[in-house]
């Protein structure tokens, strides 16, 4: 007769499976950094314009937001114009 605990005694098989891809590939660019120098210099310039573009254009929003002049919907946009007309 066995003495002692005998439950949980046997280990359960480990599963060898590789993981699942995913379905869809990832987001982003995938390029190998340049290596010549003029290369670099105009990767690094292109990527300081697009810094420079992005910022104008959030600065932009940012202004115009703050202003009032953007709305998420039409119908308050006419309220608030009916509004400041009015007094």
């Amino acid at each position: 007769m066995v003495q002692g605990k005998t439950k949980g005694l046997q280990s359960k098989a480990s599963s060898s499976r590789k993981p699942s891809k995913p379905s869809q590939p990832k987001k982003g660019r995938r390029i190998q950094p340049p290596k010549k120098p003029a290369l670099v210099k105009e990767a690094a310039a292109r990527k300081a314009l697009t810094a420079k573009h992005t910022r104008s254009i959030e600065q932009q929003m940012a202004t115009a937001a703050s202003s009032g002049k953007l709305t998420i919907m039409k119908s308050t946009a006419a309220e608030q114009q009916q509004q400041q007309q009015q007094p």
